[in-house]
């Protein structure tokens, strides 16, 4: 599907990872209902997209095919290492604990070219509103 629902024309698009490959193994998580956070550097929000708590966004896969819509539930910014487990978890990546999120995320943020200890990340809670 390459159309998008009226009611979300005017909302933010984007997929999540750094590549083709992540995006579509991260939607398939939003799916299939194991994934409802995501983690982003403060510094990458402030570049692009600042979720905001209501704001609806439409997901691409991969090939950058809009494939739903999440509504954002919770915003907060905080030092990466005060990221808690139980938000590790509701991302629902790698084996579900924090040192697999912990390294996953390091490495995510060198490849982004923002880390450094004691950064700010930006945790985003969300609902799947619809699946296209």
């Amino acid at each position: 599907m390459s159309e998008i629902p009226v009611a979300y024309a005017a909302a933010p698009r984007w997929a999540f990872g750094d590549s083709p490959e992540l995006a579509d193994e991260l939607l398939a998580l939003v799916l299939a209902g194991g994934k409802r956070a995501t983690c982003s550097s403060l510094a990458s929000c402030e570049a692009d997209i600042m979720p905001t708590v209501g704001e609806v966004s439409v997901i691409l896969d991969g090939a950058g095919v809009p494939r739903c819509v999440i509504r954002t539930t919770e915003v907060e910014i905080m030092p990466f290492e005060q990221v808690s487990e139980d938000f590790a978890r509701a991302e629902g990546e790698g084996d579900l604990t924090y040192a697999w999120w912990r390294d996953a995320h390091e490495a995510y943020y060198r490849r982004e070219g923002s880390w450094a200890p004691g950064m700010k990340v930006v945790c985003e809670r969300f609902e799947l509103v619809e699946a296209f």
